[in-house]
């Protein structure tokens, strides 16, 4: 049997509402822990009974957090308009990707025999290097077909 979802509103019983109160306080207390320790993030935890009780959590400080949060909400509110953190990532990330993609294309214009004015003596042998290494390559792949294709034909006849 499933449990039943039940109405979020405020509970109009007192007891209940108290007892209810205590049970989600711990288990929010617990997911903060476990949410800490395994994802090693700081985190504060503050609560305030309807009677006025104070009830709190921290990682590590409670201090040095709220004070993190404090000049976080500061340095948020003066830059209203810049970019956010995952979109500078975003755009950083983009350009790598994009100065890689084009060292490539280069590479591979060289590797075809274009655009080797740019090149000195050393960079030009090691280039022909490259391209005798892949043409070995290819002759043994090429050779080893023709291989199987005679090795196939001769067992047909």
């Amino acid at each position: 049997m499933t449990r039943q979802r039940i109405e979020i509103k405020k509970i109009a019983n007192t007891a209940a509402r108290q007892v209810t109160f205590s049970k989600r306080r711990r288990g929010l207390f617990k997911k903060a822990h476990e949410l800490s320790t395994l994802c090693d993030a700081e985190i504060a935890l503050i609560v305030f009974s309807a009677t006025g009780k104070l009830f709190k959590y921290s990682s590590t400080s409670m201090r040095q957090v709220i004070e993190r949060h404090r000049l976080q909400s500061e340095r948020i509110d003066g830059l209203e308009g810049a970019p956010s953190v995952e979109l500078q990532l975003e755009s950083a990330t983009h350009s790598v990707l994009s100065k890689e993609i084009a060292e490539k294309t280069q590479e591979l214009r060289q590797l075809r025999g274009e655009d080797l004015h740019g090149l000195n003596l050393d960079q030009l042998k090691q280039l022909e290097k490259l391209v005798q290494g892949g043409l070995s390559q290819i002759t043994e792949t090429k050779d080893e077909r023709f291989l199987k294709e005679i090795s196939t034909l001769e067992k047909k006849n």
